[in-house]
C-alpha cells in the first residue's frame, strides 16, 4: 500500500535535537550515477520557515543533493540513493511513500524556465492541480487558485490580462515565476530552488530574490546557488559543499563572517571556485 502524504500524515512535526521544528532532515545521505558517488554521507537539517542556501563550486554536487529531497534523482536512468530523508518524520525513501504525492508538498522550480509551450499561462500555473487526490477542484476554485499563486509569485499584476495567452510569450524572467507559482499553487510545505535566477536578468533576479525572502512566512526554502552574495542576501542558513561533501552548515552571518573550515574560507574569499 502505497502512503500518500495527506496533512493528516504532516501534522506531526519533526524537530532537531534542540527543538527547532523542522521542515526536513537528510541522514547519511548517499547518491549515485551509476558507479558514480556524487555526494557522500550528507547529514543536513532544514529548519521550518528558513531559508537554506547551498553553495559550493560547479559539480559538487548541490543540485543532485536537491533532486534527492522530493525523489527525482531517481527518476535518472541508472541514479540511486542510499540513505534518508525524512520530511515530517517520514522517511520519504521508504517503499510505500508514493512519491508523486510526496512532490506535491515538496515543489521544485529548475534552473532554467520551464512552462508547459502548449499551455496558457493559466493552465501552467494550474497543471499540477490534476493530480491532486480525491475531488478535483471546480473551475471558479482553480481560478482562484491560480490568482493566489500569482500573487505569491509577485506576477499577477504583469499577466492577470493575460492568463489565456501562451506561457512562452512573456519575458524569461516572468517565465520563472510562472513556474514558481504552478510549484506554488499545491501548496507546498517545501519549495526547492535549483539556480533559479541563473539565466535571468538583474532586475528579473531581483524581485526572485524578493520573492524567496517572503515565502519564508509561510513555507521553508531550500536554494541552490552559485551566487554567494545572493546567498548571503536570501537565507538565513548556508550549507557548503564540496566535492560531494558537506563541509560546513552555519548561519549565513557566520558562514560569510567567520566560517569554521579553511575550506569554506577559502572558497567565500575566492582562492578556489
Amino acid at each position: 500500500m502505497r502512503v500518500v502524504m495527506t496533512e493528516a500524515v504532516l501534522a506531526t512535526p519533526d524537530v532537531a535535537a534542540v527543538g527547532t521544528p523542522l521542515a526536513m532532515r537528510a541522514e547519511k545521505l548517499n547518491a549515485y550515477f551509476g558507479q558514480t558517488h556524487a555526494i557522500h554521507d550528507v547529514t543536513l537539517e532544514f529548519p521550518t520557515n528558513e531559508v537554506t542556501a547551498i553553495i559550493g563550486p560547479s559539480g559538487c554536487g548541490k543540485s543532485t543533493l536537491l533532486r534527492c529531497l522530493n525523489r527525482m534523482h531517481e527518476t535518472v536512468p541508472l541514479a540511486r540513493v542510499v540513505g534518508k530523508v525524512h520530511f515530517h518524520g517520514q522517511d520519504i525513501y521508504a517503499d510505500d511513500v508514493d512519491p508523486i504525492s510526496l512532490r506535491r508538498h515538496v515543489g521544485m522550480v529548475f534552473q532554467r524556465p520551464t512552462p508547459f509551450p502548449t499551455m496558457s499561462i493559466r493552465d501552467n500555473v494550474a497543471a499540477g492541480l490534476r493530480v491532486l487526490p480525491g475531488q478535483k477542484p471546480s473551475r471558479a476554485q482553480v481560478d482562484e487558485i491560480v490568482e493566489r499563486a500569482l500573487r505569491e509569485a509577485a506576477l499577477w499584476d504583469e499577466v492577470k490580462d493575460r492568463l489565456k495567452s501562451s506561457a512562452t510569450g512573456i519575458s524569461g524572467g516572468q517565465q520563472q515565476r510562472v513556474c514558481i507559482a504552478r510549484a506554488l499553487a499545491t501548496s507546498p510545505h517545501v519549495l526547492l530552488l535549483d539556480e533559479p535566477t541563473a539565466s535571468l536578468d538583474p532586475i528579473s533576479t531581483q524581485k526572485v530574490e524578493e520573492l524567496v525572502y517572503e515565502l519564508r512566512k509561510t513555507m521553508t526554502v531550500i536554494i541552490v546557488t552559485h551566487n554567494m552574495q545572493q546567498a548571503a542576501r536570501v537565507s538565513d542558513r548556508t550549507a557548503f559543499m564540496l566535492s560531494g561533501d558537506m563541509v560546513e552548515v552555519a548561519p549565513t552571518g557566520v558562514m560569510f563572517t567567520a566560517p569554521s573550515d579553511p575550506r569554506s574560507e577559502a572558497y567565500i574569499t575566492g582562492r578556489f571556485g
